[in-house]
């Protein structure tokens, strides 16, 4: 199939153009939010083509993905098709919904012209999605190229806009972390954290926007990852870590207490008992490597890039197959 797709998400783009179809992904000159175009800090396949708007008008399109409610009279303007009737739509919700929870309605609600795809059962649950009939594709990454070490006694973090979001990320619980052991944190929009939570050089390093696959090299060395997001959809960050065969201490909040098990960490609501797993972490890395070896096995089985595309290619093929 050609499916056209924007590139938003960048660790969830970077798995679904890993599979079997042709990928259409819009570029602008400017390299725009809405015309991206492939990722440039991690390799995709030959098969992710870029295409300019102009060119989408006269292009043989199967489907089309939608992630951002703009995009849908974006993709009919550029198609001179009517998405959802013309050809197949999808809509894939990455986010938790905000506002009025659990009352959030979804901007695709009560339509009949779009299937609704969840990344986690959690947010289809918390979303009112009225009648549009909805689906779940939980997550899948690509296997990092790197394993743990864990040779560092350092906490690892993975945030984009951690001083904006601050209490969404849980921002204001590093500092706890940081009497513990050193922290690292990688993301976009790190810059300035250390200023803002008042520590020390020698307590908080920041790296901001590191290439996927320097930044996976520099997490292996880490003792432990910390997910500390109060509300949010499930990272891929965290999976991505977990695949890597990194102990988790994570908030027992959304998705996550169905990807983290037990054995792979910590999961908790109550930060002291999280405290005292990474100081164990921090203390034992025996222990470290035990349960970051069960994360390792929990995140391939459940969050394999197989299963993911598997899934994705039967959910595309029964929506084209349905239209046609």
């Amino acid at each position: 199939m050609n499916v056209l797709v924007w590139h938003v998400h960048g660790s969830w783009t970077t798995s679904f153009v890993h599979g079997k179809h042709r990928y259409l992904v819009p570029v602008t000159p400017d390299r725009g939010p809405y015309g991206l175009g492939r990722a440039r800090t991690y390799p995709w396949p030959d098969d992710a083509v870029e295409v300019a708007p102009a060119e989408l008008r006269h292009a043989d399109v199967d489907a089309v993905i939608l992630q951002r409610p703009e995009e849908f009279d974006l993709a009919c303007d550029w198609l001179g098709r009517r998405v959802g009737r013309d050809v197949p739509a999808v809509y894939v919700e990455h986010n938790t919904p905000k506002g009025d929870v659990p009352n959030t309605r979804h901007p695709m609600a009560d339509r009949d012209d779009l299937l609704l795809v969840h990344v986690t059962h959690f947010n289809a649950l918390f979303w009112d999605s009225g009648v549009t009939r909805t689906a779940v594709v939980e997550h899948g990454v690509v296997p990092p190229a790197v394993g743990w070490t864990g040779e560092l006694d350092r906490l690892a973090v993975v945030v984009n806009e951690p001083v904006r979001r601050w209490r969404v990320t849980g921002t204001d619980l590093l500092p706890r972390f940081a009497e513990l052991a050193p922290l690292d944190v990688f993301g976009m929009g790190v810059s300035g954290l250390a200023e803002r939570l008042g520590l020390p050089a020698d307590r908080i390093a920041v790296h901001d926007d590191v290439p996927q696959d320097r930044m996976h090299a520099e997490l292996a060395r880490r003792r432990a990852y910390l997910h500390l997001c109060r509300w949010t959809s499930l990272g891929l960050s965290l999976v991505e870590a977990m695949t890597l065969g990194m102990p988790v201490v994570a908030l027992a909040a959304t998705e996550a207490v169905a990807a983290v098990p037990p054995s792979a960490g910590a999961l908790s609501t109550r930060v002291d008992d999280l405290l005292e797993a990474a100081r164990r972490f921090l203390d034992d890395r025996d222990a470290a490597a035990r349960a970051g070896a069960a994360a390792r096995t929990a995140a391939r089985d459940r969050y394999g890039l197989e299963r993911f595309l598997a899934d994705w290619d039967r959910l595309l093929e029964e929506e084209v197959c349905a239209s046609r």
